[in-house]
């Protein structure tokens, strides 16, 4: 589904990915686990193109990851996307924000002045259902919790209608209890909707719960890589060995 073949990347003098190589199977639910800076983020997003690679080859269901702007958003259609801190406009309704997920499938035209089809009033409306905000889709985001916005997100993901769900550190902004709801969230959507999901996530024990493989990275290079039917606790702590914080790249991730 997604093979990654020898991928540089670099920020100014610093090498963040360092010859990152790896496959990640289809409809296997996949965590990027590691330290702050390990540049686990930043892998992640090399996989849809949100940073561009230096050197290397990352394919997608068969695709070659293209260069060209066109053929690039055309890419995109089939990889959502959810950020820690949900990048919402919190200004607009819930529905208008998720509608936002509709745009790479809107004429130029109609994106500028916003208008949607009933279809796609219709798939919104179906996955803010299904993420339990539909009596809310009226509501400014703005004025939701962390966990109603992060589920604003997935829905505004998931209208796509993507074939891989990506999503960077989605429960680091939220406490223990509405963390584990947003993860039995996307483990449904991963279930029902036959979406390969990607996360990138810090802790140990949500990654053995939530993946059936985890990639361990650490200074920018894959270190391990564990099914977690296969493992324990003690060994997967070894991705966090030997890490020196003060030489990692925290806008990197």
């Amino acid at each position: 589904m997604i093979r990654m073949h020898s991928v540089n990347k670099s920020f100014g003098r610093e090498l963040v990915l360092k010859s990152v190589s790896c496959h990640i199977e289809r409809y296997t639910p996949t965590v990027l686990l590691g330290p702050s800076g390990a540049g686990k983020s930043t892998l992640l997003r090399c996989i849809n193109g949100l940073v561009d690679i230096d050197s290397g080859q990352i394919i997608v269901d068969n695709i070659p990851l293209p260069r060209h702007p066109k053929k690039l958003r055309k890419f995109r259609k089939s990889i959502g996307m959810i950020f820690q801190q949900f990048n919402l406009i919190k200004n607009i309704s819930v529905l208008e924000n998720v509608l936002c997920g509709r745009l790479a499938y809107t004429p130029v035209l109609s994106s500028l002045l916003t208008k949607f089809t009933n279809p796609d009033y219709e798939i919104a409306c179906y996955y803010l259902a299904k993420v339990g905000l539909y009596d809310k889709r009226y509501q400014k985001a703005g004025q939701l919790s962390g966990g109603q916005q992060q589920r604003i997100a997935i829905a505004r993901a998931l209208v796509q209608q993507p074939k891989i769900l990506l999503a960077d550190e989605p429960v680091a902004s939220l406490d223990p209890k509405t963390a584990t709801a947003i993860l039995d969230l996307l483990t449904k959507i991963h279930e029902e909707e036959k979406i390969t999901l990607v996360l990138t996530l810090h802790a140990v024990d949500l990654a053995i719960k939530y993946a059936r493989k985890i990639i361990g990275i650490n200074r920018g290079q894959i270190i391990a890589q564990y099914d977690t039917d296969k493992v324990n606790a003690a060994e997967i702590y070894s991705v966090y060995d030997n890490c020196d914080n003060s030489d990692s790249y925290p806008e990197c991730g």
